[in-house]
Formats: structure tokens, C-alpha cells, sequence
């Protein structure tokens, strides 16, 4: 499929207007992207690809019923059309309800600070994956499995809508993960990294120490004792704070998972409070320069802001045009989809709790036996329980860091955790490496942060202790 610019907006336009009076809301994507994947396995090629895919996507809503149709041949996008509409009106019995939005004519280009991965030759990015396997795997005779993986992608799509809208965006993001398996006997520990930015592809090269320092991680913690399980006071640090915001708040806040759940709307009621004061919690992807960051959501609606918890009380949730509509709030711009294969859902972009005033040193204080976790190697949520395992961890004792302890888990009800918070620092740090996945669209690009946080009665699983 291939159509210069003006002539498919011109198509684009012609089209949404022969065809949106049979329906209450009708968009047309059209979407190219460009996109390289590399995994090595104990330092084998697994995967070396490099695609091109051209494609879009159609959304009808008729008296709130929803068809959608996907293409990538541009020549059946009539059959798409009608397909789309044809479902709508076939399962819609209810009321059309989306918030309304001022319709955008713009176009929008991120500009990257450095070198475009396009112009990047695919030799190059396996060499550096094979040097990056060759350092984890340098690191000790007992490093017995290594992963290396590398992917960019470069999007680029013009949305139309019967709104009004005629939107051009495009970007280009970059990631790669790291991880490295240590084995003693019946002792296995891994240790993983993970790294991505939409700004150059020099920021994923000179990554040596972060590279080795996942490798030695997984063979220190060979020779540490695990954690004594149990209920203590908790120091995460922000890689933590920004994966516990991102995992076990930030779904709860979008707004599809609580419209149609009674119980969870109850809980998710905007005025409760779910922290002190001194808490405040935010979802956007306006902050430019992040990977969850964009000019305009998958509906075409700008980029926003939006405060999620104000001074410890729920002030907010993101939304989708019809989960917004639906209760009556306004649209966040967080209507997203991974490709033009998959409708947009409610999804998050830069998701961070903002800095307190507590210095980080002061964290330990007066904390007798605790423990002090930081970044993480894998974790799971539960609708209101969540569940992280810590990259690495200290004992506190006595109000200061002690032995290094490894198999430490946290766990707890995401609303009590909030409640538990005793103190916010005032450090802060951005996390990008992240890829959220939901509802089959996996590697969504997001960002998350936040400060290290001192949070009282967590659960830590570990061995348990002799009674």
C-alpha cells in the first residue's frame, strides 16, 4: 500500500464524509512503520529482522455498538468501511456516548536529539548486541544463560474522523533488555536490565556497566541469604516506586477497567482518600521527551496532564472518548493502540508519583529491622494486589543498611500500600524502560517515575523463619 500524503488525506476526507451519516462516529487510520528485532541467546542469533508493514484501520459506532476492521491492502478499505459499519449497526442497541472534543488539523513530527535508527545499518545493532552478550557472559563461569534484545520501530499515521479530525504523527522508539542467569548447584539467580528512549540510538550504546552489572548481580546473590519472610518497614527506590505506580495504580486509574465494574467503580470513587497529604500521583503523556510521550492520543484528542491523586485524595482517571462520555467526564487523551491492528483502549503514557520533601538518607531512620529494595527483575498484579521481586536488597537494622539478602518479594493491596506510605523523598528519577501490556497489545512504550518511598507493613516473602 502505498499513497503520497495529499492524496490520502484527500481520500481520507472524501471517504469519512460519503460514509459517517450511516453511522454516529466513523475514523480512518492509515499507518507505515519501519521496525528492526534482534534477540541472541547465550550469544546466538535467535531473531535478525528487519520489516516494513503498511496498513489501517477502521472504527464505527452505532447507538453504542462498536465494528472495527483492519486492512493492508489499501484497495479493499471501501470493503473495510462498510465491514465496520455493518458490525456497528448490527450489535448497536443503546446511545452513542463520547465526550465531545474541538476537531485537530495538524501535523506532528517528533524530532529525535540524535542518530535516527533507520540510519543505523542492522550490522551495526546485531554488533552491539553480541557485545553485549559477550560482556555478560565474561563476567563468571557460573553465568549459565544470557538473553540480548534489541528493537526500534518508527510509526507513521493519518487519522481522520467524522469529527473533523485530520492528524499526521509520527515517532521512532528504541529499546533493548538485558538478563543474565547464574547458577550454583540448586541456586539460580538472575539479573536484568532494561533500557529505551524515543531521543537517539546513541542511547543505547555505552551501556558496558549497566550490561555488566546485571551479570554480577545474579552471581552475587549466589552466595547470599534469603530474606527472612515477613512484615517489615520497606525503602524502595524510584525504579520501584515508578514500576508500583505504573503496575498496581495506574491500571486501576484507567477508566475501562471501572466503568463496568460496580465494585471497582465504588472503590475508585473520585474524593476518596487513598494517601496523606503529602501524595500526589500523575498520568500524561504531554511532559515531552518520554516514551509513553506524544502530540495526540489514537482518537485524535491532544496529549494531557492529568492528576490522578491530589494531596492523597483521587482526583482523576484516564479515559478513552467513550469511557469519558460514559461518566461524564472529560477525555484525557489516553485512548491508545500498539498498531493498526488493534482498536485503541484505554492505556497509560508517563505515569509518576511527584517528590516529597523527606531526604533520601533519612529514609532508614529510626527503622529497627527493614528492608531496602531496589529496581526489580519481574513482578505481577492481581486487580488490587500486586506482587514484585527486587533486583537487589538490603537488610535495614538499626536505621542503617546491613547484609544484602536475596529472593525478597513484596506484596500487599495496592490501597492499603498507598495508605502505608510514611514518607516521599525528594529524589526523583524517570524509568524508561518500560513495555505495558493489555488487553493483546504488548509493548505498549511508557515511562514512569518517582521517588524512593518508605512504606510500613509490606509483605516480604522470603524463607521462612524458624519458629
Amino acid at each position: 500500500m502505498s499513497l503520497r500524503l495529499p492524496d490520502a488525506q484527500n481520500l481520507l476526507s472524501d471517504l469519512i464524509a460519503r460514509y459517517s451519516p450511516r453511522v454516529d462516529y466513523l475514523s480512518i487510520r492509515l499507518e507505515e512503520s519501519e521496525a528492526t528485532d534482534i534477540l541472541l541467546r547465550g550469544g546466538k542469533v535467535e531473531t535478525l529482522s528487519e520489516g516494513i508493514a503498511v496498513g489501517g484501520q477502521v472504527r464505527a459506532c452505532y447507538r453504542g455498538g462498536w465494528g472495527f476492521a483492519s486492512f493492508n491492502r489499501l484497495e479493499t478499505l471501501v470493503e473495510r468501511i462498510e465491514e465496520a459499519i455493518a458490525a456497528a449497526r448490527l450489535v448497536g442497541d443503546d446511545e452513542t456516548l463520547l465526550a465531545p472534543v474541538d476537531p485537530v488539523r495538524d501535523i506532528r513530527s517528533l524530532v529525535l536529539a540524535g542518530t535516527d535508527p533507520r540510519h543505523v545499518p542492522l550490522a551495526r545493532k546485531k554488533e552491539l548486541c553480541s557485545h553485549y552478550a559477550d560482556i555478560l557472559r565474561s563476567v563468571d563461569d557460573r553465568i549459565t544463560t544470557t538473553s540480548v534484545r534489541y528493537g526500534d520501530s518508527i510509526q507513521h499515521m493519518l487519522l481522520a474522523t467524522s469529527d473533523g479530525t485530520l492528524i499526521e504523527q509520527s515517532w521512532a522508539d528504541m529499546e533493548m533488555r538485558f538478563a543474565a542467569t547464574a547458577r550454583n548447584g540448586e541456586t539460580v539467580q538472575t539479573g536484568r536490565e532494561t533500557t529505551g528512549s524515543r531521543k537517539g540510538y546513541e542511547d543505547l550504546e555505552n551501556l558496558d556497566e549497566q550490561v555488566r552489572g546485571a551479570a554480577q548481580r545474579a552471581v552475587h546473590a549466589l552466595s547470599l541469604p534469603p530474606v527472612k519472610g515477613n512484615t517489615y518497614t520497606v525503602v524502595i527506590d524510584p525504579i520501584l516506586t515508578g514500576l508500583f505506580v505504573h503496575e498496581a495504580f495506574g491500571h486501576l486509574s484507567e477508566a475501562d477497567m471501572t466503568y463496568e465494574n460496580p465494585d471497582l467503580m465504588e472503590v475508585m470513587t473520585l474524593g476518596r482518600r487513598f494517601g496523606s497529604p503529602e501524595l500526589q500521583i500523575f498520568d500524561g503523556a504531554a511532559p515531552e521527551g518520554h516514551r509513553g510521550s506524544y502530540a495526540y492520543d489514537d482518537e485524535g484528542v491532544p496529549a494531557t496532564t492529568t492528576q490522578l491523586i491530589q494531596d492523597g485524595v483521587l482526583v482523576g482517571r484516564l479515559h478513552s472518548r467513550e469511557t469519558a462520555g460514559k461518566l461524564g467526564e472529560a477525555a484525557t487523551g489516553n485512548a491508545r493502540c500498539l498498531d493498526y491492528h488493534y482498536p485503541p483502549i484505554v492505556r497509560m503514557t508517563n505515569t509518576w508519583i511527584a517528590p516529597g520533601t523527606t531526604p533520601v538518607a533519612d529514609l532508614c531512620a529510626d527503622i529497627q529491622e527493614g528492608v531496602y529494595a531496589r529496581n526489580w527483575i519481574g513482578g505481577m498484579t492481581n486487580g488490587e494486589m500486586f506482587t514484585f521481586t527486587a533486583g537487589e536488597a538490603w537488610m535495614i537494622r538499626n536505621g542503617e543498611l546491613a547484609e544484602p539478602v536475596r529472593d525478597v518479594t513484596l506484596s500487599g493491596n495496592v490501597f492499603t500500600t498507598l495508605a502505608d506510605i510514611e514518607a516521599i523523598a525528594d529524589d526523583f528519577l524517570w524509568d524508561e524502560s518500560g513495555g505495558c501490556g493489555k488487553g493483546g497489545q504488548s509493548g505498549l512504550p511508557v515511562g514512569c517515575g518517582g521517588p524512593s518511598l518508605r512504606i510500613r507493613n509490606i509483605v516480604v516473602g522470603g524463607e521462612v523463619p524458624e519458629e
